[in-house]
């Protein structure tokens, strides 16, 4: 059986990434998190399609990502630290089941309620996924130069998924149908189920069922569920109306209670001492911040091609794919400088490029072109994209202790999800505020929609600086050789 962890017998000194062993499992690694970032865009030029196949509400229409975006975020915490504990084979393997199911009902579904319910159990099982699949990635490929190259190449698959699944969902869905968009999710699902059991070994679980902490998972859990869902439903609601302030003070005190649980509890969920592992809480933070600006910018530039400039679904998805070239390249660069001057460096500076790129398409007019008003400033973004996501990748996964790495693999892609809910609640109010005030003027529609586009996108430039500042307190981590654990994985017996 192939071992997740050791380095092949009688080459202590090899790398493991330079052997064919260690090349399958990071593609296949990168493979899982494609698969579960990519289907946070795939619908988004679906949805029209959607929309009028089934019969979705405006209203109800957003959440078919919403639902997805939710389930992800708000399990996220509790599927990685489930992976340390219970076995990240075994997550791993549950998660890919429980996607691939959901992903077939999502595609058969012919009602509002069953396609929104699929959507919320796929995202439960990617947040099984994704944060085992990263835990293995980072205790796989322990050796500095190793890791920094395997970080690398998962920050550049994490960038390429928004842009990639873009242009997929367009493609997919004027040659074959919407429903395609899920379910090209099977095929790819079944090749990693197989390659799971060939390529990661099991594990015995690190402690006994009994010293699960199932108050911590209930707290953290709802939290994490409650925060976002206030954040999605924020816009339409309104950030001052009291139930928004009501759920968003009510998953602060989850939250707070979760703290108190986790100090008193022997063998807590979330040991509150990785906060102590210099620059993690920075690195997320920056995580958050970030994404708020990228994930809103994806967002309004789709609405604006399609909407004002009258962009077919597969236009809207090709304008993307110079971008996928423009993220693999910048994560290359940025994995080969790490070693010469650290991630900080690298993140402060592609959080700075992108927000010059951002503010740039900011200036986007009502009679745009894609090559004169929208290529510059989407490529430049997308350089600065492939620095955040490999510099931010690795400064919070370094210095993590093994039996913590599913932990901070789960808190970096927690810090995702709340960054691209954050994002969509605060700049959609200030998009739909502009428009709305220059509609009721009798300003033509196209005019109105452009604008508050614009305002978002200052918006989310504005964020993009904000992330550049918090990331100069993230881990300057560089390529030389890092503490190393011990990283043996105990076989499990057949």
């Amino acid at each position: 059986m192939a071992t997740e962890l050791a380095l092949p017998e009688g080459l202590p000194n090899t790398s493991y990434l330079a052997t064919r062993q260690g090349k399958l499992t990071l593609l296949f690694l990168c493979m899982v998190g494609f698969l579960d970032f990519v289907d946070a865009s795939i619908v988004n030029v679906a949805l029209p399609s959607i929309r009028r196949d089934i019969g979705f509400s405006v209203q109800n229409l957003q959440w078919v990502l919403s639902g997805y975006l939710l389930t992800y975020g708000g399990f996220t915490l509790l599927g990685g630290r489930a992976a340390d504990l219970l076995g990240r084979r075994r997550l791993l393997v549950a998660g890919i089941v429980v996607f691939a199911l959901s992903s077939l009902a999502a595609g058969i579904s012919q009602s509002a309620g069953t396609l929104i319910a699929a959507r919320l159990v796929q995202g439960t099982g990617a947040a099984m996924m994704l944060p085992a699949a990263l835990s293995i990635l980072t205790t796989t490929f322990s050796d500095g130069a190793d890791r920094h190259k395997a970080l690398g190449a998962w920050g550049a698959v994490a960038g390429l998924a928004s842009a990639v699944g873009v242009f997929l969902g367009g493609v997919l869905t004027e040659a074959a149908s919407w429903r395609w968009v899920f379910w090209v999710n099977l095929p790819v699902s079944a090749v990693l189920l197989v390659a799971t059991f060939r390529i990661v070994s099991g594990e015995r679980p690190a402690r006994r069922t009994r010293e699960f902490d199932p108050l911590g998972a209930v707290l953290v859990t709802g939290a994490m569920l409650l925060l976002i869902y206030a954040l999605v439903q924020a816009p339409s609601v309104g950030w001052g109306t009291a139930r928004t302030i009501a759920e968003l003070a009510g998953a602060g005190l989850l939250m707070l209670a979760f703290v108190v649980n986790e100090r008193r509890h022997r063998t807590p969920l979330m040991p509150l001492s990785i906060f102590r592992i210099p620059g993690l809480a920075a690195a997320d933070a920056t995580q958050v911040i970030a994404i708020a600006g990228f994930y809103s910018m994806f967002f309004f530039i789709t609405l604006y091609m399609q909407n004002v400039l009258g962009f077919s679904q597969i236009q809207a998805g090709a304008a993307y794919v110079p971008v996928t070239f423009g993220v693999a390249i910048s994560a290359g660069i940025a994995s080969s400088l790490f070693s010469r001057i650290g991630t900080r460096p690298i993140i402060v500076g592609g959080a700075l490029l992108a927000a010059g790129a951002v503010f740039w398409l900011s200036r986007i007019p009502v009679d745009g072109s894609y090559l004169s008003d929208l290529l510059p400033g989407l490529m430049i973004m997308s350089f600065g994209l492939g620095f955040v996501f490999v510099g931010v990748n690795t400064a919070a996964n370094a210095g993590v202790p093994p039996d913590q790495a599913g932990l901070a693999a789960a808190l970096v892609n927690t810090s995702t999800w709340i960054g691209g809910a954050l994002g969509l609640a605060i700049f959609s109010v200030i998009a739909t505020t502009r428009t709305e005030r220059l509609v009721s003027t009798h300003a033509p529609f196209p005019h109105a929609l452009t604008s508050g586009f614009q305002r978002a996108l200052v918006a989310a430039s504005i964020f993009l600086v904000g992330a550049a500042v918090i990331a100069l307190r993230a881990t300057n981590t560089r390529g030389e050789a890092e503490a190393q654990f011990d990283t043996e994985p105990v076989i499990e017996p057949a």
